[in-house]
C-alpha cells in the first residue's frame, strides 16, 4: 500500500512540478545505457540550468549527426566509408575479428594486440528479445568471407549464453561459406559472462594471444 502511495506521489510531482518539455527530456535521457530516472533527472537539471553547456551539446550533436557515418565494409562508425581501419595498409587483411558492438572494437583497439580487420555484428542472437540472425550484420560478413582473402575469423563475443549461442551459429555459417577458414574464439583471460568492453587491456591481449579453434 505504501509503495502504491509513493508511486502516486512521484507521478503527481512529475505532472505538477516539472514542466512538460523537461519531463520529456528526462524520459529520453533515462533510456540511454547506464542511466536511470534519477541520473537522467540530474543530467537534465544540469543542462537546463547551464544554457552554455546545453548550447554546446546541441551543436556537438548536430555536427556528429552530420559527420559520423557507418562503414559500408565493417559497420564501424567513422568520418568516412570505408573507415580508417578498413583502408589502412598496415592492417593484416587475412584476419577479421568479429565483435558485438563498436564499443568492443574500441576496447580491442586500445589493447593494441590485434592488427587485423573488424566486423561489427550490431548485437547477438536473443530469442527472448526477438533478435535473430537476420537482425545482425551477418550477410555482409559472409560476403567478405566468400571473397577468399580472409584466412582466420576471431569471434570476440561476450562469454554469456547469447554470445556463445551466436558464436556457434557464426562458426557454422562461416564454415559453410569457406570450408578452409580458421574460426577461433577468445580464450585465456575472459571469464564466463564477461563483456569485451569491460575487460582491461592486459586481459584482452592475453585473450587474443591465447585464442583457440572454435
Amino acid at each position: 500500500m505504501n509503495d502504491v502511495f509513493s508511486a502516486l506521489q512521484v507521478c503527481y510531482f512529475f505532472r505538477n512540478m516539472i514542466p512538460a518539455p523537461l519531463q520529456t527530456l528526462i524520459h529520453h535521457l533515462a533510456k540511454l545505457p547506464g542511466l536511470g530516472p534519477r541520473s537522467a533527472q540530474r543530467m537534465a537539471l544540469h543542462l537546463i540550468t547551464n544554457k552554455e553547456a546545453m548550447a554546446t551539446l546541441q551543436n556537438d550533436l548536430s555536427v556528429i549527426g552530420e559527420a559520423v557515418q557507418t562503414c559500408d565494409v565493417c559497420e564501424n562508425i567513422s568520418l568516412a566509408s570505408p573507415c580508417h581501419i578498413c583502408t589502412s595498409e598496415k592492417r593484416n587483411r587475412n584476419k577479421i575479428c568479429v565483435v558485438e558492438g563498436v564499443d568492443d572494437l574500441w576496447a580491442l583497439e586500445r589493447s593494441q594486440a590485434f592488427d587485423g580487420l573488424y566486423h561489427v555484428l550490431g548485437g547477438v542472437v536473443n530469442a527472448l528479445e526477438g533478435v535473430g540472425p537476420d537482425d545482425l550484420n551477418l550477410s555482409s560478413l559472409i560476403n567478405r568471407i566468400r571473397e577468399g582473402h580472409v584466412e582466420e575469423v576471431i569471434l570476440a563475443l561476450s562469454a554469456g549464453v547469447d554470445g556463445q549461442t551466436t558464436s556457434h551459429l557464426l562458426a557454422q555459417r562461416l564454415k559453410e561459406a569457406n570450408n578452409t577458414l580458421i574460426v577461433t574464439t577468445l580464450a585465456k583471460g575472459v571469464p564466463m559472462g564477461a563483456d569485451v568492453d569491460y575487460l582491461d587491456d592486459g586481459t584482452l591481449t592475453l585473450a587474443l594471444k591465447g585464442r583457440q579453434a572454435f
